[in-house]
């Protein structure tokens, strides 16, 4: 948490004048290349997941501004940060492509067709008049 940086300003929301006096909404801005604690390869892997999240100068910012008070707003940030970052270090599971066996597909078909005959007798019919 030593290499984070947090900002303060005015808030929009609750807290009637507090909020035109008070710096409630806290941002919290962390840079991914410039970081000491984490090595190359999870920079990697967080620019590549988190790159929509940053800036020209890969920084991750967070705000946060739902709180009536500072302290608030800082819990809420350090917690989106923290679950932002274990999210994106999560290995996805290697998917490995399936196919319909024969038999599933004909039973698929076939299941299809009474379901077709079902809602086909369920129409109603107009008779001509003899």
């Amino acid at each position: 948490m030593k290499e984070v940086k947090f900002n303060t300003s005015r808030s929009g929301g609750k807290g009637g004048q507090n909020v035109n006096k008070v710096e409630t909404k806290v941002e919290l801005v962390y840079n991914i290349t410039g970081s000491m604690v984490i090595d190359e390869e999870i920079k990697d892997i967080l620019r590549k997941k988190l790159y929509n999240k940053l800036d020209s100068e890969h920084n991750l910012r967070i705000t946060s501004q739902t709180e009536r008070t500072q302290l608030g707003n800082k819990k809420k940030v350090i917690e989106k940060f923290i679950k932002l970052l274990n999210g994106a270090l999560i290995k996805e599971k290697f998917r490995i492509k399936t196919v319909k066996s024969y038999s599933s597909k004909q039973q698929t078909l076939e299941e299809k067709r009474k379901h077709s005959i079902k809602k086909q007798q369920r129409r109603v019919r107009d008779f001509p008049d003899d």
